[in-house]
């Protein structure tokens, strides 16, 4: 695991010290990569590619970067891990290949050799983004793995494009020290509380999409912004995989649990293969606790096992997390959260993410990295498990949203946004308004004027992205994945949900803060539930090992951890990873609130209606509404203008 960062200078002699350049660039990304940094310049100083090194896999200088294939033809920056690269260098030697280390950066270039770029990708199963020189073809090239694990940012501007694993590297390039906020990615930040692919907060800088490549000539003219994102290229498509999973479901439950079985035991093998100790993520949920015991099955000796405590029982799960441990044998460690370390890590996020973003997760997450990282360089997680097997809390209730929007006639759904929160409120008490399952025992005015809101959306696609929302108003709003994405037209509304998610949420919201969170410890985390074989296998689950009608999700995951650890330790309510936010925003984080949120200080800004902010944070002071989601996202967004446009 490492950091990557360089330039391409098309117009020849934008750079007067190209070396010290991309030395910049490379050292930006120092936490991503302690333990070593390379940096390389060909075309007489027009490419430059620089890495730092996190060593994972082949210690010695044989698996240092930049590296050069054996042909001389191909130099290459790699950022990530190829699982599969064993079975790829049996192919590649049996084809008469020969190798001078053991790492899967080296194999990766001899496949290129062999197969091609495309053909190497299609190859390649792991979490990775690479750029590459091609010394013979003059050009460069780009790629990403399939489902945007790891990041790669692209920007070009006067003639100059410059690359890296985050947007601060690209900040030390002359032609990027000065940039301009993308007004539409601000508008989808406000909307969603993070910025989706391929947007970026600056303009002219991208996102290159998961599952995708990029070819540019060194000669002729430099392409222009759009051109070059017109230019970008798939290896690997979600939407193939959901519509030819759909179309080949199994019939049978048991068929279908042997192949995920065999198929995640697979991938935690696969995950495990590291020259530095391995850790894992262990809360008391269903796909951090499947993982950890397949991880034990697959291990000779104990797997070592990790988790974070909360003062707060809502959010506690070092009770299930013990028992869980203790019953599959793994040597356990737990970190009680002191919440004013906690805290303490609030005006650390702004360096770690250099990019709006909104998820206060990112605040556990980020000191079980750090608890973790003091004992082992890798780490395996249950990411993934929500968005391809039907998990998350919002589905049930957004299919009881969508009931009730269809038994209302449409000019009943458009009437009722015009019902004030007062009487929504009273409703509510009084018992008067309709509870369709799925949001039994939830009714209050605060969530039914959220109901409200949704169900005057046009259609469900409408609907669930409103669902998801922050702040919907304003100028400059601009329409997101959740509306705009194709979508196979054989996939039902849960799996219509599991999709959007899973090219949205997943890859922008909850990749992003496990991978600025890990890397900003030097910490390694793998998914196995992400593999994208495995992913292929998911989409073939039947109904029943879905989400029933009115139940708990990920079935299929649940029969599987059955087989493992006994039911008592497995229907347990999801507390899930957060923090509590509404209680400290009126509490210990008080002043920042109020800095941040100050009418000046938001129409300075110009991004957020300040009359609407000041609304929200009157009524959540009070103690009537929790507007906690809502208020981190302009908090946040003013705390990184503060450090990246102001200072």
């Amino acid at each position: 695991m490492c950091g990557i960062a360089g330039f391409v200078d098309f117009e020849r002699g934008l750079q007067r010290n190209p070396g010290r350049v991309v030395d910049d660039m490379r050292d930006a990304l120092l936490h991503r990569g302690p333990d070593a940094g390379g940096s390389v310049l060909e075309a007489e100083g027009r490419v430059g590619l620089g890495h730092r090194r996190l060593s994972i896999i082949d210690l010695s200088e044989t698996g240092a970067q930049p590296m050069e294939s054996a042909s001389g033809r191909y130099v290459i920056v790699f950022n990530g891990e190829i699982y599969n690269f064993q079975s790829i260098r049996a192919e590649l030697t049996a084809l008469g290949a020969s190798f001078r280390g053991t790492s899967d950066t080296e194999v990766l270039l001899e496949a290129i050799e062999r197969f091609g770029f495309a053909g190497a990708l299609g190859r390649a199963n792991g979490m990775f983004a690479l750029a590459l020189y091609d010394r013979k073809e003059k050009q460069v090239s780009f790629a990403r793995d399939r489902l945007g694990k790891k990041p790669l940012y692209i920007g070009l501007e006067n003639g100059a494009l410059a690359f890296g694993s985050e947007l601060k590297a690209l900040r030390r390039h002359p032609q990027f020290e000065q940039v301009e906020i993308d007004r539409q990615a601000a508008a989808l930040f406000a909307r969603l509380g993070y910025i989706p692919s391929p947007h970026s907060i600056y303009k002219n800088i991208c996102k290159l999409p998961p599952a995708s490549y990029l070819v540019l000539p060194l000669e002729g003219r430099a392409p222009d912004f759009d051109t070059m994102r017109a230019e970008t290229r798939t290896y690997w498509s979600m939407y193939a995989a959901a519509k030819e999973g759909m179309e080949t479901r199994f019939e049978d439950e048991d068929e279908a649990l042997t192949a995920l079985e065999e198929r995640l035991g697979t991938a935690v093998e696969q995950r495990l293969i590291s020259d530095v100790p391995v850790g894992a993520f262990l809360s008391g949920g269903v796909d951090s606790s499947l993982v950890c015991a397949v991880m034990q099955e697959r291990l000779s000796g104990d797997a070592r096992t990790y988790t974070v405590g909360f003062a707060e029982s809502e959010f506690d799960e070092t009770a299930d997390a013990a028992e869980l441990a203790a019953h599959i044998g793994s040597q356990h460690t737990q970190l009680p959260l002191d919440p004013s370390a906690a805290l303490e890590t609030v005006g650390e996020m702004q360096q770690i993410f250099d990019e709006p973003f909104a998820d206060a997760s990112q605040i556990p997450s980020l000191l079980i990295s750090r608890l973790i990282r003091s004992e082992v360089t890798v780490a395996i997680s249950g990411d993934g498990g929500d968005e391809f097997f039907g998990g998350y809390k919002r589905y049930p209730r957004m299919l009881a949203m969508e009931r009730l929007a269809q038994r209302m006639p449409g000019a009943l759904r458009s009437a009722s946004r015009a019902a004030p929160f007062w009487l929504l409120d009273a409703g509510a008490k009084a018992g008067a308004m309709l509870k369709p399952g799925g949001l039994a025992g939830e009714v209050s005015g605060d969530r039914l004027e959220k109901i409200r809101d949704i169900v005057a959306q046009p259609d469900f696609r409408h609907r669930y992205e409103h669902f998801n929302s922050q702040w919907t108003g304003g100028s400059g709003s601009s329409a997101s994945p959740f509306t705009t994405a194709d979508i196979p037209d054989n996939l039902g509304q849960l799996e219509q949900m599991m999709f959007l998610d899973s090219i949205c949420y997943l890859p922008d919201d909850v990749l992003v803060k496990v991978d600025r969170t890990s890397m900003a410890t030097s910490l390694e985390v793998r998914s196995p539930l992400l593999d994208y074989e495995l992913i292929s296998t998911a989409w073939r689950m039947p109904d029943s090992l879905r989400m029933p009608d009115g139940g708990a999700g990920k079935v299929a995951l649940r029969k599987l951890l059955a087989r493992r650890v006994p039911d008592s330790m497995i229907n347990r309510p999801k507390r899930g990873f957060g923090v509590p936010l509404n209680d400290w925003l009126r509490g210990p984080l008080r002043e920042l609130a109020e800095d941040n949120l100050n009418p000046a200080r938001l129409n300075a800004l110009g991004y957020f209606d300040s009359k609407a902010v000041a609304r929200h944070w009157a009524e959540h002071l009070s103690g009537r509404r929790n507007w906690g989601f809502h208020l981190w996202g302009v908090i946040s967004f003013s705390l990184w203008h503060r450090h990246w446009m102001e200072s």
